[in-house]
């Protein structure tokens, strides 16, 4: 057994270090991760027609989350190949059905007969295909379980969040000081 997957040092902040690893332990490790660039690149050229279209719309669902890194392009080409391949499965089981039945000719009657019965392969290559897409929906937040487990910084909320608590801090009356007790 491998065991779980390791969380992201960014939301094992965010939900204040369940693992007792250490706040400032914790900063140090996110400073020290490389950043990736962001943006995509253009859409790889031999891409069909569909997975085009499916790479379009990921594309700008990852950069409309700030999730948009260069190096995750390739990953995110083998999620539009592998949708494109559980569409054609699709399309292919609603043409030719999801079984596949061998016929022999009955000695008896010399007509053809049903001698077995066995899933189409194009289910199983669909089947392969969406949990490929639904592996790489929960690696990017495209997913609504993925989702809630994704933590994006938002400036402007930090910093509405900061000023809002040093006016609480501003509004609350002062302690009078204590006389030091001397004897």
């Amino acid at each position: 057994m491998r065991g779980r997957k390791p969380k992201p040092t960014s939301l094992q902040i965010s939900e204040g270090d369940p693992s007792k690893h250490g706040a400032n332990k914790l900063r140090e490790r996110l400073a020290a991760e490389p950043k990736a660039a962001r943006g995509l690149p253009p859409c790889p050229k031999h891409l069909a027609e569909r997975a085009r279209r499916v790479w379009r719309f990921w594309a700008a669902e990852l950069e409309a989350m700030s999730l948009d890194r260069r190096p995750d392009a390739q990953m995110l080409e083998g999620a539009c190949v592998a949708y494109e391949a559980a569409i054609k499965s699709y399309e292919t089981i609603e043409q030719q059905g999801s079984v596949i039945a061998r016929k022999a000719l009955d000695p008896v009657t010399g007509k053809l007969v049903v001698v077995d019965v066995k899933p189409h392969p194009a289910v199983a290559q669909r089947n392969a295909a969406w949990l490929l897409v639904r592996a790489f929906c929960s690696e990017f937040g495209l997913s609504p379980a993925s989702r809630t487990r994704l933590s994006v910084d938002n400036p402007e909320h930090n910093a509405q969040r900061a000023r809002a608590e040093m006016m609480a801090i501003l509004q609350t009356p002062r302690r009078p000081r204590e006389e030091p007790n001397i004897q």
